[in-house]
């Protein structure tokens, strides 16, 4: 309460009733505030605040200032370590925002630890995550910080997109950006950027070509006219995929240059690891230049810290290379070192999916029929909730034949 900020600031001063009262208050008065007894006057106040070097708001707030920006100066430290390095990061951000959670209700600081909070029981998998999101999103409405408020929105979308609900997260996205363009008369370059990023995204996700290469094209187009090159790299890399998808060598071609263009200039070795993957990926499926794709990809994984993220790609890659080959024991061994990264894009996914087929028809041909058709079906099960792509027709069409294989009628 009041009077019980005014005497803690008061001790923390060092100050005696005295020394606070001075010429303006008596110390019966003051002692009577300290106790909550009597309601300070508002110039009673202001007095107050001036005698202890404070704003005013500091005294009516909750917590005051300088307390909440301690305690949000600890969480953003511990919030932007990498979860490898330090374990169970979400439940110590909930047991040091948690005892505050009611008394944030005003500020920058209230709002960013509300955020921080329900990230963190989203993380821990609380069902009540929404709740000081959306206290969050109101104060940083009330303050008109865009940047923010956007990030709960797409945040609130991406939790249904990990869930592969690609269809309500999509839904998700475009009401909260409306919310935010109906409050918000402005919106800063990058967050324009980033949202026009997401709906590409997620329009790709659920099929709609379309309206994701509008967004697509609208956001590099925004990017090179302003001169910022946040998430260019993600832009490419989403174009480039799209065009491969839809059998675009053109401007798969175009968008691989400038992605290399950009990786070679920023030294981003996971946009120049992507061209990789993409130029491994069309020796093996345009021309059949399995020997040349084996040799790259062999080059590459003897470099493994340069690969990445993307060494379960080259694996898998690899394996196809070894298939064609007709070595099916060394397809398998390298089939069997992929292991599916925490992706959730249609298009990352049916990359990889791909896998299971493959690891059918290295069974199917080692002779081990049973085992393939197992394979076969599973690749089928994970495509099933996937838009239609190339590489869903390749898993529909050697599950097939792997399956005509076992009744007799290759």
């Amino acid at each position: 309460m009041l009077g019980e900020r005014i005497r803690k600031l008061r001790k923390q001063k060092k100050m005696t009733l005295e020394a606070l009262a001075g010429k303006q208050l008596t110390k019966g008065m003051l002692s009577l505030i300290e106790n909550n007894k009597a309601n300070p006057s508002m110039e009673s106040l202001v007095y107050i605040a001036e005698q202890l070097e404070v704003e005013v708001t500091d005294l009516l707030e909750e917590m005051n200032a300088q307390e909440l920006r301690g305690i949000l100066e600890k969480v953003e430290k511990i919030y932007y370590t990498d979860t490898d390095k330090l374990k169970g990061k979400y439940k110590q951000l909930i047991d040091i925002i948690e005892p505050h959670v009611e008394k944030l209700s005003q500020g920058y600081e209230s709002a960013r630890l509300l955020e921080i909070y329900s990230y963190s029981l989203y993380y821990e998998k609380k069902q009540h995550w929404q709740v000081p999101s959306n206290r969050a999103a109101k104060l940083y409405e009330q303050m008109n910080i865009t940047a923010n408020r956007a990030s709960i929105g797409i945040f609130r979308a991406v939790a249904k997109f990990i869930e592969h609900d690609y269809s309500s997260a999509l839904e998700i996205f475009l009401y909260e950006r409306s919310i935010i363009e109906s409050i918000h008369a402005y919106i800063d370059p990058m967050t324009q950027l980033n949202l026009y990023y997401h709906e590409a995204i997620l329009y790709f996700a659920v099929g709609d070509e379309n309206s994701a290469i509008r967004a697509m094209e609208r956001a590099i187009i925004f990017s090179n006219e302003r001169k910022i090159f946040y998430r260019i790299d993600d832009l490419y890399r989403l174009a480039a995929a799209n065009a491969m998808f839809s059998n675009n060598k053109e401007k798969k071609e175009y968008y691989l240059e400038k992605l290399k263009q950009y990786g070679e200039f920023a030294d981003n070795s996971s946009s120049i690891d992507f061209c990789e993957l993409l130029n491994i990926m069309k020796l093996i499926s345009d021309e059949h230049n399995y020997n040349k794709a084996l040799e790259e990809i062999n080059e590459l994984l003897l470099q493994r810290e340069t690969v990445g993220i993307y060494e379960s790609w080259f694996n898998l890659e690899k394996g196809k290379a070894l298939y064609y080959l007709g070595c099916y024991e060394e397809a398998l061994i390298s089939l069997d070192k992929v292991v599916i990264p925490n992706v959730h894009h249609p298009f990352d996914l049916s990359l990889l999916y791909v896998i299971d087929t493959y690891r059918a028809l290295v069974l199917h041909e080692l002779g081990n029929r049973e085992e393939a058709l197992v394979a076969a079906e599973k690749a089928m099960g994970n495509f099933a909730s996937l838009p239609y792509t190339p590489f869903r027709k390749f898993s529909e069409e050697s599950f097939l034949k792997i399956k005509n294989g076992l009744i007799g009628n290759e």
